[in-house]
């Protein structure tokens, strides 16, 4: 996953309203009851399926570091999936996003105006047009980049052209991302 793929899902699992459950056993049991069957979780985790079945029954309790994160991912991505729903629609059709970032940012503009590139803390709320296209981009499959993109856009219009009373024809450019954090 990428920078953009991973700040959303971040922001995402902030909106759920009870915590998931911490210890593998109950993951395991989790995951087995999402895919109905230990075979699936098997192949989804990438281990045997006596292993799965040995964390059901709790005969074993501490995964290796790269199964621990795998079973984390994969639960965090099915636990309470109407109230992501909820918050995305929420964000999506009424709240809008909040974006904060450190990054480099360039511009293409007139003649004579600054468009030397330069690291920029930004923190910005986006309208939902831009939760909504971000969203629907993440359920189409687009990559990091055109994630990236349509923020690049959003901090375009609302943030470097205020909504269009200036800078008129710039275009940003959004680059050497340090991190990116996303809220709705």
């Amino acid at each position: 996953m990428g920078i953009f793929e991973d700040s959303l899902d971040r922001a995402t699992a902030a909106n759920f309203t009870r915590p998931m459950p911490k210890s593998a056993q109950a993951r395991m049991r989790f995951l087995v009851k999402q895919l109905k069957g230990t075979r699936a979780v098997a192949e989804l985790l990438g281990v045997s399926q006596r292993t799965v079945e040995r964390y059901v029954k709790g005969r074993l309790k501490r995964p290796r570091t790269e199964l621990a994160a795998r079973l984390a991912d994969e639960v965090r991505k099915r636990w309470q999936p109407r109230v992501r729903d909820r918050a995305r629609k929420q964000a999506a059709t009424a709240t809008g996003i909040v974006i904060e970032t450190r990054a480099r940012f360039g511009f293409t503009a007139a003649p004579g105006s600054t468009d030397d590139a330069r690291i920029r803390r930004v923190t910005q709320h986006l309208p939902p047009e831009y939760a909504a296209r971000l969203f629907d981009a993440q359920a189409a499959g687009a990559t990091d980049q055109q994630l990236r993109g349509i923020a690049a856009e959003g901090l375009q219009e609302v943030y470097f052209k205020d909504g269009g009373r200036r800078a008129e024809g710039l275009l940003v450019e959004f680059t050497d991302i340090d991190y990116v954090e996303l809220d709705f």
